[in-house]
């Protein structure tokens, strides 16, 4: 049987489920901040993302109506239990992809090759490299 190809913008059409890239950067980071302890607003969040403060407000209320998200205008932004659970993979999947990268390359710096590939790998992927990364520290 032969595989049938497509653009990338082809294969996110067929990922009807879940959040965009985009999305999950945004929450990614909500739950970052929050894990530390810290409040988040929509200035700081601009500021550590690099973007606008519309954009954010924008964003905000998309993750907002479906429900990963809640504030109140100018207040400090929370994750919601659905939120929190899906911000927990995501930095799980990020310190799982940075730790293979640094592992494999060596200590520099991987986070901007993290940013960009973490977003297309699925639960099982995560998984097997979870389970490689430990593979690969335990073998000399």
């Amino acid at each position: 049987m032969e595989q049938e190809f497509y653009t990338l913008k082809g294969y996110q059409r067929f990922d009807t489920g879940g959040l965009t890239a985009s999305q999950e950067d945004y929450l990614e980071m909500i739950c970052r901040t929050l894990r530390r302890g810290e409040r988040v607003r929509v200035n700081e969040l601009a500021q550590r993302l690099h973007v606008k403060p519309s954009s954010v407000s924008k964003m905000l209320a998309g993750l907002r109506d479906e429900g990963y998200l809640a504030f109140e205008r100018y207040g400090c932004i929370t994750a919601t239990p659905k939120g929190m659970a899906a911000g927990e993979y995501l930095l799980h999947r990020h310190d799982i992809l940075q730790d293979f990268l640094s592992t494999l390359n060596g200590p520099q710096s991987e986070l901007e090759e993290v940013e960009k590939i973490e977003h297309f790998l699925g639960r099982a992927t995560v998984e097997n490299l979870e389970r490689l990364t430990r593979r690969m520290k335990e073998t000399p």
